[in-house]
């Protein structure tokens, strides 16, 4: 069931030394690929990395959130082409929802790092770094890096109780009522 999907996915950041199977890279790929997409325009493109070493030049484009991926066995670059679409940045958002809850689904763990909007250092955007890292082309932009692996952390998911149900309103902002589901 989808809400038992949502209940238990959770950031992991530590994974097994064991690869993602081809099979299970190939689902995680048609997941992402069946992401709604503003008027169907599909700003986004895809980069699979498993080579190692990439992973960790990859594991370096931010100072802080970012050095857990050395470990991952798999990294997804999500990108975006602003002159398809002025909304890039949602599609490709809801895309690596798509990546997150498809890796969950396979008993697998991931993490969001954030790259769009991120310093590598003084002088130079994360952005900028991972496009040099992984040659993209002019004008391709990077919102993120998903890190994925076989867990080698279990955590549980979010409690009902961390839920923030006071920031539901119904029929008109600051109105309480409805049902909560649970």
């Amino acid at each position: 069931m989808f809400l038992g999907l949502l209940r238990k996915r959770r950031s992991i950041r530590q994974y097994e030394a064991q690869p993602v199977a081809q099979e299970q890279i190939d689902i995680l790929v048609e997941a992402m690929l069946r992401s709604p997409s503003s008027r169907s325009l599909n700003p986004w493109h895809f980069v699979v990395v498993t080579t190692p070493s990439i992973i960790g030049e990859l594991a370096r484009s931010k100072p802080h959130g970012a050095a857990f991926l050395a470990k991952a066995p798999l990294a997804i670059v999500v990108c975006g082409d602003p002159g398809v679409s002025d909304v890039w940045v949602e599609d490709c958002s809801i895309a690596s929802v798509n990546l997150h809850l498809a890796a969950t689904d396979l008993g697998l763990g991931s993490c969001w790092i954030q790259i769009r909007e991120r310093n590598f250092d003084d002088s130079l955007s994360s952005e900028e770094y991972v496009q040099k890292v992984l040659g993209l082309k002019d004008g391709l932009r990077v919102e993120a890096i998903v890190a994925i692996g076989h867990p080698k952390e279990e955590k549980q998911g979010q409690p009902d109780s961390s839920l923030l149900y006071g920031r539901v309103s119904y029929e008109k902002y600051g109105q309480t009522g409805g049902s909560i589901v649970s």
